[in-house]
């Protein structure tokens, strides 16, 4: 559902939420991204690249790590930001009209009792780790 709403607006799920992490800690590099959400900094690599390349976010040089780059919103990507915001909420908005606002109240707890448990878990061995 989100991919198909994102797509007018010339966004994915995944350039979201890379957008949404670097606007939450504006000068995050590249590795932290990938461990926060929790894919290959390979993947976050791509990712970035095709965003600064529609000058969505900037890399610059960490003051003290010359080998390690920040990454920052432009103003056209806090534009495209809020732009994809405005998507998520009426899709939540969806959401509550489909299940209730109580069933949706106690999703909402129940994913986020998930979301804190997962990050107290070990990580799990992948086949890309074997």
């Amino acid at each position: 559902m989100k991919e198909r709403q994102l797509r007018p607006i010339g966004m994915t799920a995944s350039h979201y939420a890379l957008l949404v992490s670097i606007d939450s800690e504006p000068g995050s590099a590249g590795a932290t991204l990938a461990r926060r959400l929790n894919v290959t900094p390979q993947a976050v690599a791509a990712l970035v690249a095709r965003l600064e390349d529609r000058g969505l976010l900037e890399r610059r040089s960490h003051p003290r790590h010359a080998h390690v780059q920040e990454l920052h919103l432009t103003e056209p990507g806090r534009q495209a930001l809020r732009q994809a915001e405005e998507v998520m909420e009426r899709i939540e908005q969806q959401v509550i009209e489909l299940i209730g606002p109580d069933s949706s109240s106690a999703f909402r707890v129940a994913l986020d009792t998930l979301a804190d448990s997962a990050l107290e878990l070990p990580q799990a061995e992948t086949l890309a780790d074997r």
